[in-house]
């Protein structure tokens, strides 16, 4: 199964809108097949391996990271085929978490007389709670990624900011371009950086897919000369009925996709209508990199799904020095976001801290409780 899971992660990104998956068949303790989800349209992991192992399939077991497809979407139902190639034994780490067909696989499956088993694997659950979200809500899930100095800095005081971070921290951000559906920065980061917001091999070399790059962009001053619309790949300008027409036609000759969003409080683009017409465009899984406005309005709104935080072993100090996190903020500690399901790992000279926000109720203590404490 981790096999599995490793053939999944390999080709994540590449698969969307349709979850990376995963699939080994297995026979006398032999591997007679491997097989991974291809891009839309194509076939599914079970039926690569399957089609890898031939007749061999026959009385095999298949590991694969999720409950095989039961009904005709692009491609036919790979319950189907598993029944039709003899397989007498599937083995999944996570259901499919569609509510209108969940379970419904594994359930033909066992009707078909094949022993079904589901396990756990390590890595399994984190490949598909970006699709699980989506499609519970057609909108996407959103990570939030940025890099600070030791005392919680993005960029010194004169606004320089490059570079907080290491190359390989700056290689791991590339993997995670890689694999996301779309790149969400603000206005102000397209001014200051002039961006390409683009995923790179390993050479620096842009790759064939490009995630689609997203501007939030009230008024339209993105330059027309931008660097981003010299590159590969496809740039959104998200603005409101407040930018001037003729900004708005300057940006479309400059290559740019203009979408008009209503507007929020503070008459920027609206938050949730952009996730909703991302959604609509099968943008699955989506990166914010900011910088600090925008990391805080998402926050502000409660829509951040996972939070990417890389942390330099620098201190620049500056009380004019940007922070990762701007916008309006919580009132009270106790209504600060807390990451849960943490986990840390050492990138180079950084450090790279993972986790899903949720907010917890903070419950006062007791009358009873303060009286203990003013007898101590």
């Amino acid at each position: 199964m981790q096999r599995a899971v490793e053939l999944a992660q390999k080709v994540s990104g590449s698969t969307s809108p349709n979850p990376a998956v995963g699939a080994v068949l297995v026979k006398d303790g032999v591997e007679i097949g491997t097989g991974a989800t291809q891009p839309p349209g194509q076939d599914h992991a079970e039926i690569v391996a399957m089609k890898q192992a031939s007749d061999q399939a026959w009385g095999a077991t298949l590991y694969t990271t999720l409950e095989p497809c039961c009904t005709w979407g692009r491609t036919p139902p790979c319950t189907k085929a598993i029944i039709a190639a003899g397989i007498t034994e599937v083995h999944f780490a996570v259901i499919d978490p569609n509510p209108d067909v969940s379970g419904n696989g594994r359930d033909e499956l066992a009707a078909a007389g094949i022993t079904v088993v589901e396990e756990d694997a390590e890595g399994a659950n984190e490949l598909y709670e970006s699709f699980a979200k989506y499609i519970a809500t057609g909108t996407p899930f959103v990570t939030v990624k940025y890099a600070m100095t030791l005392d919680g800095k993005i960029a010194t005081h004169t606004g320089d900011s490059k570079w907080v971070t290491g190359p390989e921290a700056r290689e791991f951000v590339q993997k995670m371009r890689r694999v996301c559906d779309a790149i969400v920065v603000g206005v102000n980061t397209a001014l200051t950086d002039d961006p390409y917001l683009t995923a790179r091999d390993d050479n620096g070399t842009p790759l064939e897919r490009q995630p689609l790059r997203v501007v939030l962009d009230s008024v339209c001053h993105t330059p027309v000369n931008s660097a981003m619309f010299k590159q590969p790949g496809s740039t959104l300008i998200a603005t409101t009925e407040s930018a001037p027409d003729a900004r708005v036609i300057a940006l479309e000759q400059a290559g740019a996709d203009v979408v008009v969003l209503p507007s929020g409080y503070d008459r920027r683009v609206d938050l949730k209508a952009l996730l909703s017409h991302l959604g609509s465009r099968g943008v699955v899984n989506l990166l914010v990199e900011g910088g600090g406005s925008v990391h805080g309005a998402f926050f502000d709104m409660g829509l951040v799904d996972k939070v990417y935080a890389f942390v330099a072993p620098l201190i620049v100090g500056g009380e004019t020095s940007l922070s990762p996190v701007e916008g309006s903020g919580v009132v009270m500690m106790g209504d600060a976001w807390n990451l849960t399901g943490t986990r840390a790992q050492q990138i180079g000279p950084d450090w790279l801290i993972i986790g899903h926000p949720q907010k917890e109720t903070f419950v006062p203590p007791s009358d009873e409780m303060n009286e203990d404490l003013d007898a101590e």
